[in-house]
């Protein structure tokens, strides 16, 4: 019986601690508003600033796979591309690591005086306290997202001593012991690692249930390694199913999340358990405390950006080795990259580059156009939902050709530019027209195969 109710103790910990991670991670969004986002994708010109950028973004929100999945929907929309991401995430997977060092406060206690003051039991309180006055009392929207932000952080502290006080009682019993001696072995530990990160889907989480593990004293720096290694891995389930429905950039983007951690995992269990086969390290049997494993943690995330970060666009290449594109995603990409900013200055430049674009956009038009008409004649779910598709890809064309077109229009044209100029502006009015033509068709094609209708042969042979 004792056993089963340190098993839901343990469990309800966990959901609170996630619950309070996801309540403060909210609130912190909603404190930024949109600023997040926009930080995200307008500031990552360079793998470095990705990096950083991913680093705080994480931190703050306190999720490597809420900053991944945010990533792998601006890399699906075309607004970043796959360069781009893989820069962020490698911030991510070490901006993860803060939520360990901010568990670390769950341990401070006290008996008396100042040492009872700053006790987690009183930090907690307190902050709930105030989170509760923000969230009932104070009309404004953003002290009530402070409020959320607070309720969580002391949810969140709750959790993580509702999971200590769960297994303390563990470290007087030699089956719990012996039972965390097998994850020594590095496969097994991996494994757990992956397992338990899975089903949480939080790397945080698994990180707080492994501190509070060891507080019992049983976790050794030879149980904890391999444990973090996994826990890495297991943290890009979400990522990857936050990728279904996704196009071929957003599945490549959620694919480098795994690969990070996975190519950490492998390069790191190769390097040190070789290493030490031959040396013996006297670490191995250092019992972890908290501390210890926060630090363990962001070290091995930290040290396996380092490897990784002069690949970055080796990784790049893999992933598009791994999902191919076809010959008719390459035909269909789009051209937003031509329109440049900084040709704007040169307007015969800018005006070639938007010629490309136009001439990009009419391809599409046209092909969505072509699916619209056979799909009277033959249809399916996946051909319609494709024209939908490349109907906001069509919607896109016109948004950033029309901006970048309206800014050329400022600078000084001459006649014969403002004309060409000009006359882009109505053709990319008149593409856009076509692509909601191609649409409203394929809804006359739904309803006709919902119906059970066909056109007679004559009519099918017209449009052909």
């Amino acid at each position: 019986m004792n056993g089963i109710m340190i098993v839901l103790t343990l469990l309800s910990g966990v959901a609170l601690f996630l619950y309070g991670m996801s309540l403060m991670g909210d609130g912190l969004k909603r404190v930024a508003g949109n600023q997040l986002e926009l930080v995200l994708y307008k500031l990552t010109n360079t793998p470095i600033k990705g990096v950083l950028l991913g680093t705080i973004v994480t931190a703050i929100i306190q999720s490597s796979s809420a900053t991944t999945v945010m990533v792998v929907g601006f890399v699906n929309s075309g607004m970043m591309k796959v360069a781009q991401a893989i820069g962020i995430i490698m911030g991510a997977n070490i901006g993860t690591s803060v939520t360990g060092w901010i568990l670390c406060l769950s341990y401070i206690d006290g008996s008396s005086g100042i040492a009872q003051l700053l006790s987690t039991a009183t930090i907690s309180a307190v902050v709930a306290i105030i989170g509760i006055i923000f969230k009932m009392f104070v009309k404004k929207a953003n002290y009530k997202n402070v409020g959320d932000i607070m309720l969580g952080f002391a949810i969140l502290m709750t959790g993580m001593q509702t999971m200590s006080g769960a297994v303390s009682p563990l470290k007087e019993n030699p089956h719990f012991v012996s039972l965390l001696t097998m994850f020594k072995n590095p496969f097994m530990g991996i494994l757990v690692g992956i397992a338990f990160t899975a089903v949480l889907q939080s790397a945080s989480a698994s990180v707080g249930i492994l501190q509070a593990l060891s507080i019992t004293g049983s976790i050794t720096f030879a149980a904890a390694l391999p444990i973090t290694m996994g826990i890495g891995v297991g943290a890009a389930c979400p990522v990857l199913l936050s990728s279904i429905g996704t196009n071929k950039n957003g599945k490549r983007t959620a694919l480098i999340y795994l690969l990070n951690d996975l190519f950490g995992m492998i390069f790191w269990s190769i390097v040190f358990y070789s290493i030490n086969a031959v040396v013996h390290f006297t670490f191995m049997d250092e019992v972890m405390t908290p501390f210890r494993t926060a630090l363990l943690n962001s070290v091995f995330r930290i040290l396996t950006i380092l490897v990784l970060a002069p690949f970055i666009s080796k990784i790049e290449k893999l992933v598009f080795i791994l999902i191919k594109d076809t010959e008719e995603d390459n035909e269909e990409q789009a051209d937003f990259d031509l329109l440049e900013e900084r040709f704007l200055n040169y307007p015969p430049l800018a005006i070639s580059q938007s010629q490309l674009a136009v001439n990009g956009m009419a391809k599409n038009a046209r092909k969505n156009i072509m699916r619209a008409f056979a799909l009277l004649s033959d249809f399916s779910d996946s051909k319609f939902n494709k024209i939908q598709e490349k109907e906001n890809l069509i919607d896109k064309y016109e948004d950033k050709l029309g901006t970048y077109l309206m800014q050329l229009s400022m600078h000084d044209l001459t006649p014969d530019q403002a004309k060409q100029t000009s006359k882009f502006l109505h053709t990319i009015s008149d593409f856009e027209r076509l692509g909601d033509h191609a649409v409203n068709i394929s809804k006359v094609a739904q309803e006709l195969h919902e119906k059970s209708r066909t056109f007679s042969e004559e009519i099918g042979r017209a449009h052909v």
